[in-house]
């Protein structure tokens, strides 16, 4: 039988350079081992090589959770080093899941897949994250779709991320929380944006309120409900109809499926206080009101609730022009109204505020007649006369001619000052033009019968002819008799007929009749063919019938011309 020959030296050292080489072929690699032992705070695995490696246990030991290892377990590893100063294999088994946790990951981030991670730490600006042996970095933008104060409830629990970036060179990853919720809200919002339809009814809670509305969350999704749509009537702010927490039942007005905006409404579910509003607010009826709302150009004024109309402020008050409507009413202040005009389709009401009171111009022409004398303050001064007031707030004017006797001008203008209180006669009342003519020297007819000292020979209320000299805009200049004095005749005296009050009416070296009723200064007679007529009326009047005998004006005039033609 033949002996086997032995080894030699060569043979010993190629099998060295063979298990050596094997044995380097190892470091920089994952390979599989085996926990032979857990010793103190170490676990001792077997990985085939002349001897085991130690790894610390706290690398098997996940965030907030107890260690998992157990003896007899197959675990991956890496291999650092074959053999250190103490002849032990180095191993890492954070090591061998991160390396395989990134070739896991640059898989799923390619394929933009979700992962599954676990929030464990807080740094600077953000948090920690692991994936499953990487660690990522989650911004703190990126934890929620709105600000979150307490991060704690969300720490240590597993949970989906998006990869946003991937570096493995440096070894950084971003990951966000974020864009999983927006994702999942764009879902939930798609759905039940699909399930709802305008008109439909539904409860919601407010979420928050803003000057122009509310959110409402319709479970899933927000709506707005505009401050308009919330009632019928003014609302202020959103506060002080709804708070924030409160159910409340709406209507959904519009739907934008493509933006996926939804418009609310609360008083759709009301009864519209304008339908039959025409009917109910005739014009010209006289209804009460409160001021809700106060601006420069006038006052809203509510006529029930849902329901308001604006007195324009050029329809306040009869008196009182070109002032702020806050200077005449106040806001909830109680008000008379009457209704000018009604828009039911533009939901506009037009009020006037002095219309519920009487015109105080007509009122004046009924208490003070004309002739009647009355008294008042020196309100102003102007260029051509004196403005004073009168009972019901109106002004009445007194024109520089008519306010003394043989006085004119600045002069007669100097005779009063602002503030004094003077009698006067009503000489003329225009209700529709808003006008009061008054006269101060009437009042006083002492001296006025004739002419001052010197006058000549005519006397007050004397009739004259006189020729037409010159036609002017404000009147006519004539001389009386051949060789008289010239007067000028102002348009308003040149007859009492408002229509014939026009000079151009008159010709040059045409003879007119007219009265003096006064003197100027400089004694020259003022002449007024209105004066004339009416002094000639009331004479006829005086003759031929009074007010008390029915006759008629033309009944008495007819009579008096048939007097004077049998007396021809």
């Amino acid at each position: 039988m033949a002996t086997a020959a032995m080894p030699t030296r060569d043979d010993f050292a190629a099998l060295l350079d063979q298990s050596l080489g094997e044995s380097q072929s190892f470091e920089g690699k994952v390979v599989k081992g085996r926990v032979v032992a857990i010793e103190n705070d170490l676990v001792v695995i077997d990985v085939g090589l002349k001897s085991e490696g130690r790894i610390s246990i706290r690398e098997f030991t996940p965030p907030g959770q107890p260690p998992e290892v157990a003896v007899g377990d197959e675990v991956d590893v890496y291999v650092d080093r074959v053999e250190n100063a103490h002849g032990e294999a180095m191993l890492s088994r954070d090591r061998a899941r991160r390396e395989a946790a990134w070739d896991r990951l640059e898989k799923q981030f390619e394929a933009g897949e979700r992962i599954d991670g676990i929030i464990f730490g807080r740094v600077k600006g953000g948090f920690t994250v692991d994936l499953g042996g990487a660690v990522a970095f989650l911004p703190g933008s990126q934890v929620d779709i709105r600000p979150v104060r307490d991060v704690g409830p969300l720490m240590g629990m597993s949970q989906p991320f998006q990869l946003l970036k991937m570096d493995r060179k440096r070894g950084n990853i971003v990951v966000s929380r974020r864009s999983i919720l927006e994702e999942s809200r764009a879902e939930a919002r798609t759905g039940l944006i699909q399930s709802l339809a305008e008109g439909q009814i539904i409860d919601g809670t407010v979420k928050n309120i803003t000057d122009y509305g509310a959110f409402v969350d319709l479970g899933g999704i927000d709506g707005l409900l505009h401050v308009t749509d919330i009632s019928y009537k003014r609302v202020g702010h959103p506060s002080e109809v709804i708070a924030i927490g409160d159910v409340v039942k709406v209507q959904i007005v519009r739907i934008n499926r493509d933006t996926q905006r939804i418009s609310l409404g609360m008083k759709q579910l009301e009864t519209d206080p304008w339908e039959g509003a025409e009917a109910k607010y005739p014009v010209g009826g006289k209804f009460s009101g409160r001021v809700t709302n106060i601006t420069e150009y006038g006052a809203f004024i509510e006529l029930e609730p849902g329901i308001e109309g604006l007195v324009h402020v050029s329809e306040m008050s009869w008196v009182k022009k070109n002032v702020h409507p806050g200077k005449i009413v106040s806001t909830s202040q109680e008000v008379d109204v009457v209704i000018l005009e009604v828009d039911g389709e533009k939901r506009r009401i037009s009020l006037g505020l002095k219309q519920a009171q009487r015109n105080p111009w007509e009122a004046f022409a009924e208490n003070h007649p004309v002739g009647s004398t009355v008294e008042g303050e020196v309100k102003n001064s102007t260029e051509f006369g004196l403005f004073i007031g009168l009972d019901g707030d109106v002004d009445g004017m007194v024109h520089m001619s008519d306010i003394a006797w043989g006085v004119t001008g600045e002069a007669a203008l100097a005779l009063h000052r602002k503030g004094e209180v003077v009698q006067a006669q009503v000489l003329e009342v225009d209700v529709e033009r808003e006008r009061i003519s008054l006269g101060i020297k009437q009042v006083s007819q002492a001296g006025a019968s004739t002419a001052p000292a010197g006058g000549g020979d005519f006397r007050k209320n004397e009739i004259v002819t006189a020729t037409v000299m010159e036609n002017r805009d404000g009147g006519i200049e004539v001389q009386i008799g051949e060789d008289g004095p010239t007067a000028f005749i102002k348009r308003g005296d040149l007859s009492r007929d408002r229509d014939e009050q026009r000079p151009e009416r008159f010709q040059v070296g045409q003879k007119v009749d007219a009265m003096v009723i006064g003197f100027e200064r400089g004694k020259k007679p003022m002449l007024s063919i209105k004066a004339m007529q009416i002094a000639e009326e009331k004479q006829q009047v005086a003759q031929y019938g009074s007010s008390d005998s029915g006759a008629s004006l033309g009944d008495i005039l007819g009579a008096a011309l048939n007097k004077a033609r049998e007396s021809n």
